[in-house]
């Protein structure tokens, strides 16, 4: 369990730097969007039949960070149309 909120907080600080522009994220919303890109990356890597969920491989890994930088777009979009409502 500590394994994987550390790799949750590796893959989403991962994400944070690759994604280009300044993200206004703190360290919990870092957390779990790299936590639910953890998921989301080791279910397509089991998919695809590389490994288990639960098992650190590279592919897995891969597509983590990228689910990562996608969720971050999306909360970033989601942050924006708050503090920004239509009129």
């Amino acid at each position: 369990m500590i394994g994987f909120i550390v790799a949750g907080l590796v893959i989403g600080a991962l994400a944070r730097l690759i994604k280009p522009g300044k993200q206004r994220l703190g360290i919990l919303a870092t957390l779990i969007l790299g936590l639910v890109g953890s998921i989301i990356g080791g279910t397509i890597a089991n998919l695809l039949g590389t490994g288990d969920i639960w098992e650190l491989n590279v592919l897995g890994f891969v597509m983590a960070v990228i689910a990562a930088i996608l969720l971050i777009g999306v909360a970033e979009g989601i942050a924006q149309s708050r503090h920004h409502p239509a009129h």
